[in-house]
């Protein structure tokens, strides 16, 4: 289900960023978007909205990876070049901190692109040849 002019006349906009980062509905902006750590739900709780028109795909992937990659690769590097502490160190302090970065933004962006989705009325699959 896309959105539609009777989405609006029910449910008011709902900021897309907002609700995504808060992982709820695109819709209503109340209902819960995940079932698990990042499955998405059959359907909304609260307003019903079908959510099989979800494709997120790679892309909260895609994004983590640069995200986490640009700031914790200019950490290490800047930590070696100001302290030149062992790489047994390096490696014990930024690999875990970037497994736990990950996955504290993987939930939040894929509900992000998720409301993106729904706002910009995308469908997977389908190219605008306008």
């Amino acid at each position: 289900m896309q959105p539609d002019n009777n989405d609006s006349a029910i449910y008011p906009p709902v900021n897309a960023i907002s609700a995504g980062l808060r992982c709820r509905c695109p819709r209503c902006g109340e209902g819960a978007l995940f079932e698990g750590f990042t499955k998405v739900k059959p359907a909304c709780s609260n307003c019903g909205l079908d959510y099989s028109f979800i494709d997120a795909g790679d892309g909260p992937v895609v994004f983590v990876l640069l995200i986490i990659g640009f700031i914790f690769v200019g950490l290490a590097f800047w930590m070696q070049v100001t302290y030149e502490p062992p790489m047994w160190l390096q490696f014990v302090l930024w690999i875990p901190l970037m497994i736990i970065a990950g996955l504290a933004l993987m939930r939040s962006l894929k509900g992000v692109l998720i409301t993106l989705q729904y706002a910009n009325n995308a469908r997977p699959g389908e190219i605008d040849r306008g």
